[in-house]
C-alpha cells in the first residue's frame, strides 16, 4: 500500500545540491529495481491509482482519471527531479512497473520525507521494502541525514514496509494530513543515516493454528459484532470490570486495531479463536506482556457465551502456551515460562488453566482501573518450558 501519496503535487522546498537532478537506476535484487519513469508508464499508473485501496491511503484525485496518470507521468515526476523537491522514482518488479517510491524536501535541511505506492497485483512480496534498503543508504551518501516516513493511521501494509526496512515508528499526530477535504491522522517515523536498514524493533506475527473444529487467527474488521456480543454479556463483564460502561461497536473496532498495534509493537500475540465450519468469532486468547522487561509472559482470554462449555477456551490456551515457550529454531518464542491470573471466585477461568496444564503458584494484587479502586487477589497459574507436553 501507501504512505501518503506519492502520486501528489510537489513539495515546496529544495533538497541539497549534492542530489541528481534526473532518476539513476538503482537495483534492488530479486527482480526489485528503481527506474526513470517513462511515457509507457501512464496505463499501469492510470491501473494502480484508480483501485478504491490505493485511493484510501492516499490523496490521489478521486475518482483518478488517464489525464492525472498523464500529468504524473509527463509533469510532476520530471518537474520534481528539475527543482529538487521531489525525487520520484518508477518501482519495478520482474520487468513490470509495479508502484513508485519518492523522496521529498522536508524544510529541514538535511531530512527528507518518504512515500511509496503499490500495484494490489505486488503486495505482500516485500518490494517497497527491498526499494527502502536501496534507496535510504543512497541518500544519506549524498548528504541526508534522516528520512521521515508517515501513514494513515490503519495502513498497516505501509508501516510494515517501512518498519521492515528500519524506520522507528515514534508515534501518531493528530489531524495531520489533508485527503480530500478530511483531516487525518498519521503515524511518523524516521530513519537516520547510519541505521540499518533492518527492523529495529520486534513485529510479532499472528500463526495461523487448526485445532480441528477451532482455528486460532488474526483479528479480523469484521469480528467487531461478535466481541461486542461477548462484552455486554454479563458473564464477561463480571470477570472483566474495566470494559466501558457501554461497550459499543467503536470499543469493539479499537479493540481490534489493539491487537494489531501490540503486535507490530513487540507487546503481544492476539488470535481469535473461530469456528473452523464458517470463521465466527468464539473467543479471545491473548499472549501478552511480551518484551516488558522482567515482567512475565502471560495469557488473557474471554469467551463469546457460543463458545462456553465446548473446550475452545482451554484448546486456545494450550496453543498460545505452545507458541510461547516452544524454542525459537521451531517457530516458537522460546520464553522460559508463561503465566495465566485469575481471580478466586472465577472458576470457569481458573479450570482453563488448570485444563491446559499450568502448575498453581501463588498469587499477586493487580491494582485496580481507577486509583482509589481497592487491589484485586488474583491466582497464579505457571506454565514452564521444561514442563509443556510433547504432544
Amino acid at each position: 500500500m501507501t504512505s501518503p501519496a506519492p502520486i501528489d503535487a510537489v513539495a515546496p522546498r529544495p533538497v541539497a545540491a549534492a542530489l541528481p537532478t534526473a532518476a539513476p537506476d538503482l537495483e534492488a535484487g530479486g527482480g526489485v529495481r528503481l527506474r526513470a519513469y517513462r511515457e509507457d508508464d501512464v496505463d499501469a499508473v492510470l491501473a494502480m491509482a484508480s483501485e478504491a485501496e490505493f485511493a484510501r491511503w492516499t490523496t490521489v484525485p478521486v475518482p483518478y482519471r488517464r489525464e492525472d496518470a498523464e500529468a504524473f507521468v509527463r509533469e510532476v515526476v520530471p518537474a520534481g527531479w528539475a527543482s529538487g523537491e521531489a525525487m520520484t522514482w518508477a518501482l519495478e518488479v520482474d520487468g513490470e512497473h509495479a508502484g513508485n517510491v519518492a523522496l521529498r524536501t522536508t524544510g529541514t535541511d538535511g531530512v527528507l520525507s518518504v512515500g511509496y505506492g503499490l500495484d494490489a497485483r505486488y503486495r505482500g512480496r516485500g518490494a517497497v521494502s527491498a526499494a527502502l534498503r536501496v534507496l535510504l543508504p543512497w541518500a544519506a551518501e549524498r548528504g541526508a541525514a534522516a528520512a521521515r516516513w508517515s501513514a494513515h493511521v490503519g495502513n498497516w501494509p505501509s508501516r510494515r514496509a517501512a518498519w521492515a526496512a528500519g524506520f522507528r515508528v515514534e508515534g501518531a499526530v493528530r489531524r495531520a494530513e489533508l485527503q480530500r477535504g478530511e483531516l487525518r491522522d498519521c503515524w511518523v517515523g524516521t530513519w537516520a543515516a547510519g541505521d540499518p536498514t533492518a527492523p529495529a524493533t520486534p513485529w510479532l506475527d499472528v500463526p495461523r493454528v487448526d485445532l480441528g473444529d477451532v482455528v486460532l487467527r488474526s483479528w479480523r474488521d469484521e469480528d467487531a459484532g461478535r466481541v461486542v456480543e461477548a462484552c455486554t454479556d454479563p458473564l464477561t463483564r463480571r470477570w472483566l470490570p474495566r470494559l466501558p460502561e457501554r461497550y459499543e461497536l467503536q470499543d469493539a473496532r479499537d479493540f481490534v486495531e489493539g491487537m494489531r498495534r501490540d503486535a507490530a509493537e513487540g507487546h503481544a500475540v492476539a488470535w481469535c479463536a473461530a469456528e473452523a465450519r464458517d470463521d465466527r468469532c468464539l473467543a479471545s486468547v491473548t499472549l501478552f506482556a511480551l518484551g516488558q522487561g522482567g515482567r512475565p509472559a502471560e495469557i488473557g482470554y474471554w469467551a463469546h457465551p457460543d463458545a462456553r462449555g465446548r473446550g475452545v477456551v482451554t484448546t486456545g490456551v494450550r496453543a498460545a502456551a505452545r507458541h510461547a515457550l516452544l524454542p525459537a529454531e521451531v517457530g516458537g518464542l522460546g520464553l522460559p515460562a508463561v503465566l495465566v491470573r485469575a481471580e478466586p471466585g472465577n472458576a470457569a477461568s481458573r479450570a482453563v488453566a488448570l485444563r491446559a496444564g499450568f502448575a498453581p503458584a501463588g498469587w499477586d494484587l493487580a491494582g485496580g482501573g481507577e486509583p482509589d479502586d481497592p487491589p484485586t487477589p488474583l491466582d497464579r497459574f505457571v506454565l514452564r518450558a521444561q514442563d509443556l507436553p510433547d504432544a
